[in-house]
């Protein structure tokens, strides 16, 4: 790894304060992922796979007929039309259209005319599915992967699915040892459905925290401690909290935001929503969180890393980029995915959910 990002250590020792807490604390690895161009040898979010040659690159087998028409781009005019707002937030008098972006939207335009000689796809045909993340045991020891599995690969179709409206997801688990020759160029789809599915390559620095519940995971007569306010006292908490402590709790020191591996998921759209496995019916845990947002606006800046700080605390854009979304994903309405898995065997189907 090339860089680093450092979680702030959080306002309030959640154990020290409420002992009842302790037993709950989870092992969590936070992403951290950064614009950047990461080989297939590395993990990644949005990078290239390692992904053997000889192995078809997987589909999406879903009739795409019920997708409405509204934003479609080739995924090629998505990632120049991203450049292009790089570009216009630096030189604000520049032109429209460099020589340049507009031969490269010639060539995107000359070769999306090339596939389509034979006329467009029917929307019920196979979509080449798109790169989310890629994961490397030596770099992500939380992961759970099946004997002789050191790689973990995660792939999404780039249109919205029945009936949650969201991404349908693929997990492939394997031996990078074992792909001795790496498919050059996979195929893309012909559009995506929404910007926010085709992920910014992005490098990751990977950092291990400790995660506690969302209030809304913990017993009800365990969230009436963490409300009572006179438990606070002492803590340094600002007295503005004493009429809801719980909102202290939620947003500083319970589940961390953005991408990352394990730990408790975030919750907000609906109340907890166990999942379980549809083979053995263990309940399922948490693997990956697939996040809008690397942190939330407002006070909620207190988890973006010590490294990013000045740039949380700013707001808006860096140099025509979000700091905050540096993935340029968005699932749901700024919302997560969490994937889950079954805790009894990472051979079992796995499931989503959008918060």
């Amino acid at each position: 790894m090339v860089f680093v990002r450092t979680t702030l250590p959080r306002p309030v020792d959640v154990s020290a304060v409420f002992p009842e807490l302790a037993p709950l604390a989870r092992p969590a690895i936070r992403l951290h992922p950064r614009p950047g161009s990461p080989s297939a040898g590395e993990s990644s979010v949005g990078g290239p796979l390692l992904w053997p040659a000889e192995e078809p690159w997987p589909h999406c087998e879903a009739s795409h007929l019920h997708v409405d028409s509204g934003f479609r781009e080739s995924p090629d005019d998505v990632r120049l039309l991203r450049r292009m707002r790089v570009r216009w937030h630096g030189d604000h008098d520049g032109p429209g259209t460099t020589p340049e972006e507009a031969a490269v939207k010639e060539r995107n335009a000359a070769r999306l005319a090339e596939r389509f000689a034979a006329g467009p796809p029917p929307a019920d045909c196979p979509v080449p599915m798109l790169p989310v993340a890629q994961l490397y045991l030596r770099d992500i020891p939380l992961l759970r992967p099946p004997e002789g599995a050191d790689l973990l690969q995660v792939l999404w179709c780039p249109y919205d699915h029945e009936p949650h409206h969201k991404p349908s997801t693929a997990l492939f688990w394997r031996s990078a040892a074992a792909v001795v020759d790496i498919l050059a160029a996979p195929p893309e789809p012909y559009e995506v459905n929404h910007w926010g599915y085709l992920p910014q390559p992005c490098v990751l620095a990977p950092e291990a925290i400790t995660e506690y519940p969302d209030s809304l995971d913990l017993s009800p007569q365990t969230r009436l401690l963490v409300e009572d306010w006179s438990r606070w006292q002492g803590t340094g908490v600002d007295s503005s909290y004493a009429e809801y402590p719980r909102d202290f709790y939620d947003v500083h020191l319970a589940d961390a935001p953005g991408w990352k591996v394990g730990g408790w998921p975030p919750w907000g759209r609906t109340d907890p929503y166990p999942r379980y496995c549809a083979v053995c019916d263990a309940r399922m845990v948490p693997l990956l969180t697939i996040a809008s947002y690397e942190w939330d606006g407002g006070e909620g800046h207190s988890w973006a890393p010590h490294e990013d700080q000045a740039a949380a605390k700013a707001g808006g854009h860096c140099c025509g980029q979000r700091p905050s979304q540096p993935t340029k994903v968005e699932v749901g309405s700024t919302d997560n995915m969490q994937i889950y898995v079954c805790p009894a065997s990472p051979g079992h189907p796995h499931t989503d959910l959008i918060q």
